[in-house]
């Protein structure tokens, strides 16, 4: 192999790895007008639709990047989420989240999602590397930044970077580099999906769950006539699920009427429910399924990969231009790693409960699930739960208080809210109150924006839409106290905000 040939250019980010996960995070490092490469081993973009469903948390987070319209143009939007077993529906649940603009499931291929982001990453001025291939990394000299070597058609390639991010997949080359342990198990049967063309039997806005002695198989319309269907199967039969086998999953586990009149693509895989002990290793970070993997019912995963780097990107932005310090990037792992294991735990006893095999615990299930998704209360956590609404960091290093989403119309398109905090102060605040917000936003200009509320007291929003500080009053001891939670997680070299 020839020696390979340097980039002189230090970048600010290297991500590794084009799906939705890396190709988002390119478009906001590109958005924040950070220096920034994407490598991706493939050739080009998947042709497969794989992961489909885009709930509301992430559509509100695509509206704050800016990058919204064309998913919402593409989707099938889905309101409804019916139970079915043994040919009975045991519960049908309006899917309407009343405090988001986007109540709804958006029904967007992988193929699709991959495509409008690339579309957007070029009209940003950028592209993709492919057949471009990660190797290694070692950190520089005085850690000022990490060397990487690569491999484009043979050739060598050294890319030299502040950080690296691997979003290269369940099979991560960087996870393996670290050393990082993937922790978890795998589930015993197979899995098989399925895109098929089907009567109009089924509502194409309803999203179908049914639990089976046979094992569990969830049916997501991608239109009035097209559907994916996910199912456990005991034992694979061919390379790829035939059209027979389809009809067979359906007639066992799926509501009657239904019909699989062709198959458009199908594939069989195996499923893990792992995730890493950490998402940082200095100035290397790992996000979506490089970090995190379990099963498809819930349609969680690519969502929570996209969470990931939503996360992280407003932080390295910081960080970059000499705002942020090292609490700041240690704050990533703190608090995406205790949501991954919710989300883990959530699918995996929704893939046990929809698929056991005991005939008592079927016989209390299908007796339960018609009581339980009648009441308000039940029907409410379920829809936060799915929408991914209900995702907050309570438990946060910098953040005081329950870490809750906060929407307003002001944070949508791209610009309304990037790379500061939002200081929102109550229309009741009184001068003095207001003088020393005045003093602390001119203090941390490049950090903080004051903008008035009709709330009362105070909110401190985060660039990513989450509060890092509430209180119903605003006077000078709270503002000290907003101040505090920011010189925390700011660089050494922060002014602190003058004196009153």
């Amino acid at each position: 192999m020839r020696d390979a040939k340097p980039d002189t250019d230090v970048l600010d980010v290297l991500i590794v790895g084009a799906g939705p996960v890396g190709l988002f995070l390119a478009n906001e490092c590109a958005r924040r007008g950070l220096r920034w490469r994407i490598l991706e081993t493939r050739a080009g973009q998947s042709e497969h639709s794989k992961a489909l469903a885009i709930f509301p948390r992430t559509l509100e987070i695509f509206d704050m990047a800016g990058v919204v319209a064309p998913f919402l143009a593409a989707a099938n939007r889905v309101t409804s989420v019916s139970v079915t077993a043994h040919g009975r529906r045991l519960a049908q649940m309006r899917f309407a989240p009343e405090e988001s603009p986007y109540p709804f499931i958006a029904m967007v291929p992988q193929d699709v999602t991959e495509r409008l982001l690339v579309e957007e990453l070029r009209r940003k001025g950028g592209a993709v590397e492919y057949e471009t291939t990660f190797r290694s990394a070692e950190p520089l000299e005085g850690d000022e930044g990490v060397r990487v070597a690569a491999e484009r058609h043979g050739e060598p390639l050294t890319v030299t970077a502040r950080y690296v991010v691997g979003c290269d997949g369940a099979h991560s080359a960087l996870r393996h580099l670290l050393a990082i342990p993937f922790e978890g198990a795998i589930y015993e049967d197979s899995f098989m999906l399925a895109d098929v063309q089907t009567n109009e039997t089924l509502p194409s806005n309803e999203l179908q769950l049914c639990p089976s002695e046979h094992g569990p198989a969830a049916i997501f319309p991608m239109s009035a006539t097209r559907r994916r269907i996910v199912a456990t199967v005991q034992q694979a039969e061919g390379d790829a699920p035939s059209l027979d086998l389809v009809r067979r999953v359906l007639l066992e586990r799926a509501p009657s009427g239904i019909e699989a009149l062709s198959l458009l693509w199908s594939s069989y895989f195996r499923i893990h429910h792992r995730h890493v002990a950490r998402l940082r290793e200095g100035r290397f970070f790992l996000a979506g399924d490089a970090a995190h993997i379990h099963s498809p019912f819930g349609g969680q995963g690519m969502n929570t990969g996209l969470h990931d780097v939503w996360n992280l990107s407003w932080k390295l932005d910081l960080v970059l231009r000499g705002h942020g310090n090292d609490a700041l990037l240690d704050s990533y792992g703190a608090e995406r790693l205790p949501v991954i294991a919710s989300v883990i735990e959530m699918t995996h006893r929704l893939t046990k409960v929809m698929g056991t095999p005991s005939r008592l615990a079927q016989t209390l299930r299908d007796a339960v699930i018609p009581m339980v998704s009648r009441l308000a209360p039940f029907q409410h956590a379920f829809v936060q739960r799915l929408s991914e609404l209900e995702i907050a960091y309570p438990d946060s290093p910098i953040i005081e208080g329950p870490g809750r989403r906060h929407w307003e119309d002001s944070f949508r398109g791209g610009k309304g809210i990037a790379g500061r905090y939002i200081l929102l102060i109550g229309k009741d605040a009184d001068p003095a109150a207001r003088e020393t917000a005045r003093r602390l936003r001119d203090s941390l200009r490049d950090v903080l924006e004051v903008r008035e509320s009709s709330t009362a007291g105070l909110t401190l929003v985060r660039p990513d839409g989450y509060v890092a500080y509430e209180i119903g009053v605003a006077g000078d001891a709270e503002l000290g106290e907003v101040c505090d939670l920011l010189e925390r997680q700011m660089s050494p070299a922060a002014p602190s905000p003058p004196a009153s």
